[in-house]
């Protein structure tokens, strides 16, 4: 017993460690940006600053505006065309901010999955990183999973979701 209790010390220690050192360099690296390419950074500062409710009201603000200098002018013949490019470049703009720092959110949540199956010493290891599996190993393990809650659940258990009525 004092042998597991030992290994498992040891190996506590060694996690805490690369714990301690994954903490630092991501604090050194949060603040210093280097970690990310320019371009990230620029996403990211326009996901941050849309995020903020000022942004809402900004933008509809500018609306209103847009709204008034249009009724000032009499809507001249190039204000439906100023108003079509402005916000389609918009749009296009906050559609790759956001799949960007989305896209980016889902990679940082799953490595933290895939640290906590690592360190679960029960848990199935084909799981981590299960996003890159084939299409037949998935179903596979979907397959398992689905018997092994029946399994735990007796014969109370529901019919799988696919298969149960409209």
């Amino acid at each position: 017993m004092a042998n597991t209790d030992n290994g498992n010390e040891s190996m506590n220690a060694d996690h805490r460690h690369r714990l301690d050192q994954s903490r630092l360099v991501t604090r050194i690296e949060s603040i210093a940006g280097r970690d990310k390419q320019w371009s990230s950074r620029i996403l990211h500062g326009i996901g941050t600053v849309s995020e903020h409710a000022a942004a809402g009201l900004s933008a509809a603000g500018a609306l209103v505006l847009w709204v008034a200098v249009g009724i000032a002018t009499a809507f001249p013949p190039w204000w439906d065309n100023v108003l079509y490019v402005t916000s389609s470049s918009v749009t296009v703009v906050m559609v790759f901010a956001l799949q960007h720092t989305q896209a980016r959110q889902q990679a940082v949540t799953q490595r933290k999955l895939d640290e906590l199956l690592r360190a679960q010493p029960a848990a199935d290891d084909r799981l981590i990183a299960l996003e890159g599996a084939s299409d037949d190993e998935l179903g596979a393990l979907t397959d398992l999973s689905q018997a092994n809650r029946e399994r735990a659940l007796g014969a109370d258990a529901p019919p799988p979701i696919a298969d149960r009525p409209a």
